[in-house]
C-alpha cells in the first residue's frame, strides 16, 4: 500500500469496537449529502456491517496514526447478466482533515482487492453530479458509464 504523506494508512474490516468512530464518519457522510438516518437505522446498519449473518454487507475503515479517518461500505448482490455476484460500493467518505492525501483511492483499491478475494470482481458506485472533487478521483480509478439513476416516485 502506498504511503500517504509519510504515513501508511491502515485499512481493515470494521469491528464492533469501532461504533463511535464509525458513527462520526457515517454521520458526516450523510450530512455531506444533506440527509440523516434515525438512531434505529444507524444501529441496524452497523449491526449488519459487522455481523457474520450478513456477509454480503461489509465495511472497511481507514486509519492513520490510529485515528479513524475514512470509511467505505459495500453490498454484494446477484446480477442478472453475470454468474458471479457484483459489489456495490455504496458509501465512501474521508474526513475533512484527511482529504487530498490519497485515502479515497486507497479505500477504493482496498474494495477492489476484497471484491477479488470474494469472487466479485465487478465493482460499481454512484455519486452526485455536483461532487466534482470525488469525480476527479473516480475518473482515475473507474470508468464513467452513461446510465442515469431513477428512483420510485
Amino acid at each position: 500500500m502506498q504511503k500517504i504523506r509519510n504515513q501508511t494508512p491502515h485499512i481493515r474490516p470494521l469491528q464492533p469496537q469501532d461504533r463511535p468512530a464509525w458513527e462520526v464518519l457515517f454521520t458526516a457522510y450523510l450530512r455531506f449529502y444533506e440527509t440523516s438516518a434515525s438512531e434505529e437505522v444507524m444501529a441496524e446498519t452497523f449491526r449488519r456491517l459487522i455481523s457474520d449473518e450478513h456477509p454480503a454487507q461489509y465495511a472497511l475503515l481507514a486509519e492513520v496514526k490510529g485515528q479513524a479517518c475514512g470509511l467505505v461500505q459495500c453490498i454484494e448482490h446477484p446480477h442478472n447478466w453475470r454468474l458471479e455476484p457484483v459489489c456495490y460500493l455504496q458509501d465512501l467518505f474521508v474526513s475533512d482533515d484527511h482529504r487530498g492525501l490519497g485515502l479515497g483511492r486507497a479505500l477504493i483499491e482496498a474494495v477492489y482487492a476484497e471484491a477479488d478475494r470474494r469472487g466479485t470482481p465487478s465493482v460499481y458506485w454512484m455519486t452526485q453530479d455536483f461532487n466534482a472533487t470525488a469525480r476527479q478521483l473516480y475518473d482515475r480509478v473507474g470508468q464513467l458509464t452513461p446510465f442515469i439513476k431513477y428512483v420510485r416516485s
